[in-house]
């Protein structure tokens, strides 16, 4: 593995950390009994809007949640699977996945319920660069590969 590469898959596990911990707060708020000031500024921006609206949880399960479950699986395949030839391909579907689903929280937030929350801007952004960052990785490993097999 190249020195870039290992700069990359850290990186990515720093954002990925970056990405639990904004998940854990935004989860603490969605099981907060009452209404906190955090992330409350006016009509459109209140994250409490967001993470207790119907669209906080997918079949029961809070959406915050499968963000940290989604942020760990980014963490292990960054750190403790990081040699595996697979990784990469791997870390790119996840993180695709995350941004997918990221971007489609982001439309309910714009065209549903019209209220913008902080915590969920930052976990997009983390996402979108993780995913970019998987795609560097990916291009570096196939491009390091193709070399060796010439």
């Amino acid at each position: 593995m190249s020195d870039r590469s290992r700069r990359i898959l850290g990186v990515i596990a720093l954002l990925a950390v970056a990405g639990i911990a904004v998940s854990s707060v935004s989860l603490a708020h969605h099981y907060a009994k009452s209404k906190t000031s955090y992330c409350d500024f006016g009509e459109t921006f209140n994250c409490d809007v967001v993470n207790r609206s119907a669209y906080s949880v997918v079949m029961g399960v809070p959406v915050a949640l499968i963000g940290v479950v989604g942020y760990l699986a980014l963490l292990a395949l960054a750190t403790l699977y990081r040699t595996k030839a697979e990784t990469p391909v791997m870390l790119l579907v996840g993180a695709l996945a995350g941004l997918a689903f990221a971007l489609y929280l982001t439309y309910v937030e714009a065209f549903v319920l019209a209220v913008w929350c902080i915590l969920c801007l930052s976990s997009l952004t983390l996402i979108f660069t993780i995913t970019l960052l998987s795609a560097i990785l990916l291009l570096y490993s196939k491009r390091g590969a193709s070399s060796f097999s010439s």
